[in-house]
């Protein structure tokens, strides 16, 4: 029987829009649709099967990697039609890969579902935006719409540090200059200390892994420079006291006065399954930073922000559990779904009884 080919199983992953794609030995190469897996009907792959697979597309460099340090990610481009984002790994003594796919057109914001307001706020000369989330909550994708947006509207230097590099930036209104940590640059430190002298007026710090990169970031935020970064957490408070927690005691109190004048926003994000029809749709929170907001930073008062967002609806502010609720009303989100994402699921179950109560 012939051999299946990486091109063959890419090729039907863009076709089908397949979010990732799984190569494990012992089971056939599985893709994920709309959030489900769905294995193929081909044979199971063998330790063989996956090396060769593997071998493929993964450069000797990589494959060093692998021996030495039992995995490497990296990014690469299929043909025109699309990039993925790849992870190789050992596991039980084989090789395993799972590639991800990162769509060749970026999405409008309008499409990606965030209000107006948000675009205002790519046009702010600096300061520091933080979109948040799960992993594969969609945070790359938001934020390289962003930065499509800037590349289209404004003349700017863009740098983008990133590892690996996900999606590439054509030069338009903008330059665009996009380094891959351990690549082009050791770490995420040691790019954004160095972006500093590349007269940049825009950087994407593809993530705040440490101490010294969150302190960087902060820093160029208040030098005159719009920094855009990501966080593994969910809703803007925790990310204020995420942020805040990774410093030294004697160092927070500074911290939060230089959050309280350098945040511009926070945008958290989930995404879901639709309940309407095959897909995902995402939910969000948005916190803008206001004069009210800047106090409870600096006063360390960030359990308070939540009813600051809540009555911000004027500046394009949202909390995510309203949001999910208007997903929920107009059927795009399962009643599952809306209670085990929601921050507060008992106060949605209440203001549910409440409307069907009016109902009656």
């Amino acid at each position: 029987m012939a051999q299946i080919e990486m091109s063959e199983l890419l090729q039907a992953a863009v076709e089908m829009k397949a979010s990732d794609v799984h190569l494990t030995v012992g089971s056939p190469p599985v893709f994920r649709l709309h959030g489900s897996l769905h294995p193929l009907e081909l044979p199971v792959l063998t330790p063989d099967d996956t090396m060769r697979l593997m071998q493929s597309i993964t450069s000797p460099e990589d494959q060093q990697k692998l021996r030495e340090q039992g995995g490497t990610d990296f990014g690469f481009s299929f043909g025109e039609l699309a990039r993925f984002r790849v992870s190789i790994f050992r596991q039980k003594g084989f090789v395993g890969v799972v590639l991800r796919l990162i769509p060749s057109e970026l999405m409008t914001l309008e499409q990606i579902g965030l209000p107006t307001q948000v675009k205002e706020l790519l046009f702010r000369p600096r300061g520091l935006i933080l979109v948040t989330g799960p992993t594969g909550s969609g945070k790359t994708t938001t934020l390289a719409s962003m930065l499509n947006v800037i590349n289209q509207e404004r003349d700017c230097h863009i740098i983008t540090i990133e590892d690996p590099i996900e999606y590439y930036h054509k030069h338009r209104k903008s330059l665009v200059t996009q380094r891959e940590v351990g690549v082009d640059v050791p770490s995420f430190y040691e790019a954004l200390r160095r972006a500093l002298r590349q007269d940049p007026d825009v950087i994407l710090v593809g993530e705040m892994r440490d101490l010294e990169t969150m302190q960087a970031a902060i820093t160029a935020a208040e030098t005159g420079h719009l920094v855009f970064a990501t966080l593994h957490t969910t809703g803007a408070a925790r990310t204020v006291d995420r942020i805040v927690d990774a410093f030294p005691m004697d160092q927070q109190a500074q911290v939060r006065t230089q959050l309280a004048s350098g945040l511009v926003a926070v945008i958290s994000q989930l995404l879901l399954v639709r309940a309407d029809r095959p897909g995902r749709i995402a939910a969000f929170e948005i916190m803008i930073t206001t004069p009210a907001i800047q106090a409870l930073i600096r006063d360390n008062k960030t359990y308070r922000i939540t009813s600051e967002i809540q009555t911000g609806a004027k500046w394009g502010m949202m909390t995510l559990d309203a949001h999910l609720m208007s997903l929920y009303e107009s059927g795009l989100i399962t009643y599952e779904d809306l209670i085990t994402k929601a921050q507060d699921p008992e106060g949605i179950v209440m203001k549910l009884r409440e409307q069907s109560g009016k109902r009656r």
